[in-house]
């Protein structure tokens, strides 16, 4: 058999090697896809499973973290102060909006966006953290939400939220006191607990709103939802309740608070009454307030720079950052300081010629009457208020011995009252002047401390205790606000134990006798500088008047001028402080009425008609 020429060329060893090769490399690449696709599937499957089932939860699962509704504030007899009401607002999270400004465009054709709104939003924008929802407008109207969400889709990131807000009942009237809440920032995001405060949007910013924050707020719920690929809820998977805030009932009277605010008409002031057997406060008054339900929301640049440049200052709590001269209610403290020294006893006469000289010096230093009180004891010095009589009651005294009996009344530090900011005012000394002046104590210092002039500065709050701790013959307790406690869900009412102060005691208790006898003298004795309101009183008022000088006449000077020619803020302070009955205090008070001249004809009256309210109207209940 021949051998033709093609069988000659073919190679199967060749073609055998080269189809082995082929199919080494298809097994090959084969094997390393497969390898590739065991390795993609390890690292999902397995390295990341935790990764993609939380994103695949994520998915079908929705947390929704639902804020606690705040606690209400109460009255003592059950008025509501602070009452969460229901709102809609149009709520942005301005980490998931693609384009902020054409947004807002958008927006403003659905709602209702004035430009203050658009303002108010870019300051909130600034403080608050880009993951947190920044409200836009509040008060949204049925209408608004439905054309809103009808569109919604068109705007991620962009959400209407139903919650609540608060309401004030009382407004300016008690906004001191309660105070207000506003939208959480960033910085207070550094100081609270964020887990906590998930899905809040408010925190307490003054007032009772804000030293009891805590209280107030409770604690969040949260709700996880299983919903279908558009988003549908399906069924409700895990459900946390949280705790509802606290209620608070405060230890001061809506009525009697209404009746303080109305008695001082168009003057400005403070007035702070206090039930002297608790501590509790039952009226602070600061004139002129101011609506809290501006900041509520949060309140427009240009609103906010008109009331921080009003020059009646309506956000500033005279009752308790307010520091004044005490002027004449000091005097039943130095009469108590002299007795309790022994450098007076209250048949001691002294002779006030009107003017008082230092020995060894030409300065002379005046009693408010000009021509004198001639011969007075310490009961004729409290009730017509002589300056002379203090005058040596102070220089027999001496800095030193006046400067640690008022500090044990707590002049010159705060009360601790549960409010915040309230200032200390000063209680000066030798010290404290050779440290901040560098200068040695003066004896003409002594004598203007003696009627309540000169350095020494109170507040509102510490003249009230003062009067409070008279009333009560040394005894005392911290001023506080809070009445009880409710919890919201058992309705459980757990009042708030007053916490008393140390005593004071003189070296003989009978020592308060004079004192507390001079100081009804005051309001009832036909002498007294207070007996306008003291002349018809069903009651016993203890009390003590007091004028504080803001320019002194010169020494060629003998005649001060008449109040309407001298400006208005340069005019007297007008102050009173008292307790009633005298016998059986059931509240004690002071009052400041600025720029408006003489404590017994402006600030007593005041006085006379808070406690007319609180006690001859048969609603206010005995304590």
């Amino acid at each position: 058999m021949s051998i033709g020429p093609q069988d000659a060329i073919k190679n199967l060893h060749a073609e055998r090697q080269d189809f082995l090769t082929r199919v080494l490399i298809a097994v090959t690449v084969g094997s390393g896809l497969v390898l590739v696709l065991l390795t993609r599937l390890l690292h999902l499957q397995v390295l990341e499973q935790d990764y993609y089932d939380t994103r695949s939860n994520e998915n079908r699962l929705q947390l929704t973290v639902i804020p606690p509704v705040r606690g209400l504030i109460y009255d003592r007899q059950g008025a509501l102060l602070a009452q969460n009401v229901p709102t809609f607002v149009l709520e942005l999270v301005p980490e998931q909006v693609p384009d902020l400004d054409d947004t807002l465009a958008r927006l403003g054709r659905l709602v209702t966006l004035s430009e203050n709104d658009l303002l108010r939003f870019r300051d909130r924008l600034k403080k608050t953290p880009p993951y947190r929802g920044v409200p836009l407008r509040s008060n949204l109207s049925l209408e608004e939400v439905a054309r809103y969400q009808i569109n919604r889709y068109d705007f991620p990131g962009v959400d209407s939220v139903a919650g609540l807000t608060r309401n004030y009942a009382l407004g300016a009237s008690a906004a001191h006191v309660v105070g207000y809440i506003g939208g959480i920032t960033e910085d207070d995001l550094n100081t609270l607990d964020e887990k906590a405060y998930r899905g809040t949007r408010y925190v307490g910013r003054t007032g009772v709103e804000k030293s009891h924050e805590h209280t107030l707020h409770g604690t969040p719920s949260t709700k996880i939802v299983e919903t279908n690929a558009a988003g549908r809820p399906l069924r409700e998977i895990d459900y946390r309740r949280g705790t509802q805030g606290v209620n608070l009932f405060l230890s001061i009277d809506a009525r009697l608070q209404l009746a303080a605010e109305q008695a001082f008409g168009t003057r400005t002031g403070a007035l702070v009454a206090i039930e002297p057997w608790s501590g509790e406060i039952l009226a602070l008054v600061s004139k002129p307030g101011f609506d809290p339900h501006l900041f509520v929301e949060g309140i427009d640049v240009e609103l906010y720079k008109a009331l921080n440049e009003d020059a009646q200052h309506p956000l500033f709590n005279r009752a308790l950052q307010g520091q004044y001269s005490p002027g004449s209610t000091l005097k039943p403290l130095m009469a108590l300081a002299g007795l309790d020294h022994g450098v007076t006893v209250p048949g001691k006469r002294e002779f006030c010629s009107g003017k008082f000289t230092l020995p060894n010096s030409t300065r002379q230093y005046r009693c408010w009457k000009r021509r004198g009180h001639g011969r007075v004891d310490l009961d004729d010095a409290i009730t017509q208020s002589c300056d002379i009589y203090f005058y040596q009651t102070a220089l027999s005294l001496g800095i030193d011995a006046i400067h640690d009996f008022l500090d044990v009344f707590g002049l010159g530090r705060p009360t601790g009252i549960d409010l915040p900011g309230e200032n200390s005012g000063l209680l000066p000394s030798r010290d404290w002047k050779l440290r901040t002046q560098r200068e040695a104590w003066f004896p003409g210092e002594t004598l203007n401390l003696g009627i309540g002039q000169g350095y020494l500065t109170v507040t509102p709050l510490q003249l009230a205790q003062m009067a409070a701790r008279i009333a009560t013959r040394g005894q005392g307790y911290r001023p506080h606000l809070v009445h009880a406690t409710q919890d919201p869900v058992t309705g459980t009412v757990t009042p708030v134990l007053p916490e008393p102060l140390p005593p004071i005691v003189l070296r003989d208790e009978s020592l308060w006798q004079p004192v507390i006898e001079a100081m009804q003298n005051a309001v009832h004795a036909p002498s007294g500088t207070a007996y306008r309101i003291g002349a018809n009183a069903p009651y016993r008022i203890a009390g003590k008047t007091g004028t504080v000088q803001l320019v002194t006449l010169a020494q060629d000077e003998e005649t001060a001028p008449e109040l309407q020619e001298i400006p208005r803020h340069l005019r007297d302070h007008a102050l009173f402080i008292a307790f009633a009955p005298a016998d059986n205090p059931r509240i004690a008070l002071a009052v400041l009425s600025e720029h408006s001249g003489h404590g017994g004809s402006e600030a007593a009256p005041i006085a006379r008609q808070v406690m007319d309210t609180w006690l001859l109207n048969p609603e206010t209940p005995s304590k």
